[in-house]
C-alpha cells in the first residue's frame, strides 16, 4: 500500500512540476495537488550561491497563487554547508521548531513565520548541489517521517524543474538584452553613421600611425585636444583596427550625465533600487562587453565617481545600482578630454591614480588651424554628406576665393565648428554657389572692437561678467570646483563657469605662493 501512493505520488507530482515552463505555474499546481497527502501551505524554490554566501529565492507558490521572486538571503557557511549537503545530512531535513535548528532558523527570515514546521529538501544535479526546495505549514510539529519520505522521491523531479526554469530565464534575458542592445546601438548607429577620418593621407598621418600601433593591443588610450577636433571620430577608428571590432563601441559623454543619474548611466541600475527605477537597467559599462568604452570629457567627473570608475578599472567588475551580485565586465577603455588633466592632478581635481590608469597610451589631436592642408577635403566631404542628409539634387559648388577664406579662417570651434558653418550656408544658398561672406571671428572679439562712443564709457555685459568671475576666481586662489570654490561662490555649475570662461576668454588663475596669484 506505502508503495502505491509513493509511486501515485511521484506520478503527480512530476507531471505538474514539469508540465509548465512557467516555474510559478508548476509549483501552484504541485503544492494543490501535494496537499492531499501532506500539510502543505507554502513551496519555495531557491538556488545556492556560495560565492557570495547567500540563497537565492527564485519562485514560490501558496493556494492562492504562485509568483517568480527575486530576494537574496544571506546564509552563514554553516547553514550553506548543511543545505549543500557538504556535512553529511539527511536528504531531507525535518524540522518541527525552527528554532531548533540553524538552517531552518535563517531560512525563517525567507517564511516570514517562525510558527511553522519544515521539510527541506536538498535537490542535486549531476551529483552537484543546485538548490533546496522548503515546503512549510503553519503550526509546530506538523510533518512526521512518512511525510520526509515522500518529499525525498522528489529530487529528479525539482532538479528537472529548476533547471528548465533556469535554461529558459536565462534565454528569455538573452532576447531581452539583445532587444534592448538593439534599440541602443540603432539610435548610437544614427551618430556614428558616415564617419570616417579625414586627413588621415595629411594632417592627421602621425595620428593615424600611432592609433594603428595601439589599436591591436588592449591598453587604455587617453586622447586629448581641444574640443571639436575629432577625438570621437578617432576613438571610433582604434576600436574598429582592434581585435574587439566586432564588439560594440559605447560612448560615455561624461560632462552630459546630471550627477544624480551618473552611477546609474554607467553601472546600470535594479529595478525598484530608487524613485522612477521601473525596469532593470544596464550601464554603459555593461553594454560595452567585449567591446570598447569611449569615455569622453573625462575630467568633468566628480572625485566620488572617478573613485569608483577607478575601482571598475582595476577589478574588471561592477555592480549596478541597488544590486548585490559583482558583474564581470570585459572592456577596452578609450577616454577623452579637452582639458588639462596634469595640471587638474596637481591642483587636486582630478584622481593621479586614475590618470595614470587612463593614460597608458596619450595621443594629442592638433586642432584645425595647425592642419589647414585638410580644409579641401573636410569641406568636400562634409558638403558631400550634408547635402545628401538635406535633400538636396547636387552637391552646391564654391564661389571663387571661398575655399581661400575657410583656410584663412582661424576655427576655433575647429571641425565642429566647420561642419555648422557649412550647414548654415548650405541652407542659405537655396541651391546657388557657396560664399560665406558672414564668416567672421568669434563674438567677443567683435564685442572688444565696440567703439568707445557705443558704449558711452560704460562696460559691456561681457566685460562687467568677465570682471565678476575673475574676482571670484582670485578670491578662491583661481580654484573652480569644491566647497571653496568660485562655482559655488558664483552659484553655478563647474562645468557652467568653465564654459563661461572659455567663451570670455579667462584663463585659469593659479596660486604660486603663500599671497600671489598669477594668469
Amino acid at each position: 500500500m506505502a508503495d502505491s501512493r509513493e509511486y501515485e505520488f511521484f506520478m503527480g507530482a512530476t507531471t505538474r512540476l514539469c508540465g509548465s515552463l512557467d516555474i510559478e505555474t508548476a509549483l501552484r499546481e504541485f503544492l494543490l495537488y501535494a496537499r492531499d497527502f501532506m500539510p502543505l501551505d507554502q513551496v519555495t524554490l531557491n538556488l545556492l550561491d556560495f560565492s557570495l554566501g547567500l540563497i537565492r529565492v527564485v519562485a514560490g507558490a501558496t493556494a492562492e497563487q504562485g509568483k517568480k521572486l527575486d530576494l537574496a538571503v544571506p546564509l552563514s557557511q554553516k547553514a550553506l554547508s548543511d543545505l549543500s549537503g557538504h556535512g553529511g545530512p539527511p536528504k531531507v531535513r525535518l524540522i518541527n521548531r525552527l528554532q531548533d535548528d540553524l538552517v531552518s532558523n535563517e531560512m525563517s527570515k525567507i517564511m516570514g513565520k517562525p510558527d511553522s514546521s519544515l521539510l527541506i529538501l536538498r535537490v542535486k544535479l549531476g551529483g552537484k548541489p543546485l538548490g533546496s526546495v522548503v515546503f512549510r505549514c503553519d503550526g509546530t510539529s506538523r510533518y512526521t517521517a512518512d511525510h520526509s519520505r515522500l518529499v525525498s522521491l522528489l529530487n529528479e523531479p525539482f532538479a528537472i524543474a529548476l533547471s528548465n526554469f533556469l535554461r529558459f530565464e536565462e534565454v528569455r534575458k538573452l532576447k531581452e538584452m539583445l532587444a534592448d542592445d538593439n534599440r541602443f546601438l540603432q539610435q548610437e548607429l544614427r551618430a556614428y553613421s558616415g564617419e570616417e577620418v579625414i586627413g588621415r593621407d595629411f594632417g592627421l598621418r602621425s595620428i593615424m600611425e600611432m592609433a594603428g600601433r595601439v589599436a591591436p593591443m588592449d591598453s587604455p588610450v587617453l586622447l586629448l585636444g581641444e574640443t571639436g577636433t575629432g577625438k570621437e571620430v578617432i576613438a571610433s577608428a582604434i576600436h574598429h583596427l582592434s581585435a574587439r571590432r566586432d564588439g560594440p563601441f559605447i560612448k560615455v559623454n561624461c560632462g552630459a550625465i546630471p550627477e544624480t543619474l551618473v552611477d546609474s548611466e554607467l553601472f546600470g541600475h535594479e529595478k525598484g533600487a530608487f524613485t522612477g527605477a521601473i525596469s532593470q537597467k544596464r550601464g554603459r559599462f555593461e553594454r560595452a562587453h567585449k567591446g570598447t568604452l569611449f569615455l569622453d570629457e573625462i575630467g568633468e567627473l566628480r572625485p566620488e565617481v572617478q573613485v569608483r570608475l577607478l575601482r571598475v578599472l582595476q577589478q574588471n567588475e561592477i555592480e549596478r545600482v541597488g544590486g548585490s551580485r559583482p558583474i564581470l565586465v570585459d572592456i577596452r577603455v578609450i577616454a577623452a578630454t579637452h582639458r588639462n588633466l596634469e595640471r587638474m592632478v596637481s591642483d587636486g581635481l582630478f584622481r593621479e591614480d586614475l590618470y595614470y590608469r587612463i593614460s597608458v597610451f596619450p595621443i594629442r589631436i592638433p586642432p584645425l588651424r595647425h592642419r589647414k592642408m585638410d580644409i579641401p577635403v573636410l569641406v568636400r566631404h562634409i558638403l558631400e554628406k550634408k547635402s545628401k542628409m538635406m535633400g538636396l539634387p547636387v552637391t552646391p559648388s564654391l564661389a571663387q576665393g571661398a575655399l581661400d577664406q575657410l583656410t584663412a579662417y582661424e576655427w576655433p570651434g575647429n571641425v565642429r565648428e566647420l561642419e555648422n558653418v557649412l550647414e548654415r550656408e548650405l541652407i542659405l544658398c537655396k541651391g546657388g554657389m557657396l560664399h560665406f561672406s558672414g564668416l567672421t571671428a568669434p563674438g567677443r572679439e567683435r564685442v572688444s572692437e565696440l567703439p568707445e562712443q557705443m558704449t558711452g564709457g560704460f562696460p559691456s555685459l561681457n566685460e562687467a561678467v568677465s570682471s565678476h568671475i575673475n574676482r571670484a576666481l582670485e578670491r578662491c586662489g583661481g580654484k573652480i570646483e569644491g566647497r571653496d570654490g568660485a562655482a559655488l561662490l558664483l552659484a553655478m555649475k563647474p562645468s557652467t563657469l568653465r564654459n563661461r570662461m572659455k567663451k570670455l576668454g579667462i584663463g585659469n588663475i593659479r596660486r604660486s605662493g603663500a599671497n600671489k596669484l598669477e594668469a
